[in-house]
């Protein structure tokens, strides 16, 4: 998932609001009635260098279902796990004198970025980095350590584990910037496509799900054969504390090869029922930012500026409170899509106040609602709060 920007763009909860949409007290209102995968986000992120097998080996042993990863693309065209083709932001690329000479300033999806890219690296030299955590709030301990795995080392490792475990694990890949990729002559989707097609698992009943932002990736993917599960990643920049409304910027405004055809629509179009009806004829899920299900608003001063209501010179989630939940996941549900909505973290600054600087309390809102998978930086508060619903229903 793309990071959101802080500034007013995080968790929300409705406690109260959301116990009167979800029917019967015993009844998971999920799409196939079983309870909410619990997908651990690039790993058990919250806790270790995101994206590198020892992060995933982390959420599994937490619990999780699911590892989810970004791909993205070297200079020799090798798909490896990293959420922004930027390696500034989440490898310690920086410190390694021999690469000063590639840094520069480049557009990726529209937005101005400085910093190393993974198309200027071979898959030899992206071996010589090493991962760091990508928030100061989260350990830093392990910065360097560990090392950027490759797609095929995730699916071999995620097998080896399901064995070790004996339970199955899933993993979650997104196709990231393919557009960008594409145009670099570094496409990616046939590469998925041939690597699920080595795995065995090109079925809708594969430990599979394969996820875009961008619905030409998808389609492209499914057209050439490609036969698992399909998610339609749906994104927003920020929540405007006054409203509640969702707000658009560059470059999580849409999908960026929208952008490029000059289609001017944001992301909210895919939301309607119309927008699901289309998702529909090429995906089977949704993952939207859980704003969309669940949104903010803040306290507003005589100046009509947020106020900063727990006075720690901030103004974010924190200093929000949830509002009633739309309809979003009914209407996903009555379109015949899963929802997977991101992302699920702990710090008390993306956690509304009502949820009382607990991320269960958050869980616990989305879950009753029937959402059918959480990606969640935090596998063990999600596993929790999961066991907290499913004991309320007395399963």
């Amino acid at each position: 998932m793309r990071t959101v920007h802080f500034a007013l763009a995080a968790t929300a909860a409705v406690g109260l609001a959301a116990c009167s949409t979800t029917g019967p007290a015993n009844k998971l209102l999920t799409l196939d009635g079983n309870p909410p995968l619990v997908i651990a986000h690039r790993g058990a992120s919250g806790y270790l260098p995101e994206q590198t097998l020892e992060a995933y080996a982390r959420a599994i042993e937490l619990g999780a279902d699911v590892i989810e990863m970004d791909l993205v693309s070297t200079k020799d065209g090798v798909l490896i796990a990293r959420h922004d083709p930027n390696l500034a932001i989440s490898t310690d690329v920086a410190k390694h004198p021999r690469f000063a000479s590639r840094k520069k300033t480049i557009k990726v999806d529209g937005e101005t970025q400085t910093g190393w890219f993974s198309n200027d690296f071979t898959l030899a030299e992206i071996k010589t980095l090493g991962g760091i955590s990508t928030d100061a709030e989260r350990p830093q301990e392990f910065n360097g350590k560990f090392k950027i795995p490759t797609f095929q080392e995730i699916i071999d490792f995620a097998k080896a584990k399901s064995k070790e475990t004996g339970r199955t694990i899933a993993i979650y890949p997104e196709t990231k910037n393919p557009t960008y990729f594409r145009d670099l002559g570094l496409p990616m989707e046939d590469k998925v496509i041939a690597a699920i097609n080595a795995a065995g698992w090109n079925s809708k009943t594969a430990p599979i799900y394969v996820q875009s932002f961008e619905p030409g990736s998808l389609k492209y993917m499914k057209a050439k054969g490609l036969n698992t599960r399909l998610i339609q990643l749906i994104d927003g920049d920020g929540i405007d504390m006054k409203t509640g409304a969702m707000t658009y910027a560059v470059p999580v405004d849409r999908p960026y090869e929208w952008t490029k055809a000059g289609d001017k629509r944001n992301f909210d179009v895919m939301v309607t029922p119309a927008g699901l009806a289309e998702i529909k004829t090429y995906a089977d899920g949704i993952g939207p930012w859980k704003r969309y299900i669940v949104s903010i608003k803040g306290s507003i001063g005589s100046d009509g500026k947020p106020l900063d209501v727990n006075k720690d010179g901030k103004i974010n989630d924190a200093d929000a409170t949830s509002v009633s939940p739309t309809t979003l996941v009914a209407d996903a549900h009555k379109a015949g899509l899963f929802v997977h909505p991101f992302t699920f973290r702990n710090e008390s600054r993306r956690l509304a106040a009502d949820y009382n600087k607990d991320g269960r309390n958050e869980y616990a809102v989305y879950y009753k609602l029937g959402v059918d998978g959480v990606f969640t930086d935090f596998t063990d508060t999600a596993i929790a709060a999961r066991a907290d619903y499913l004991k309320g229903l007395g399963r």
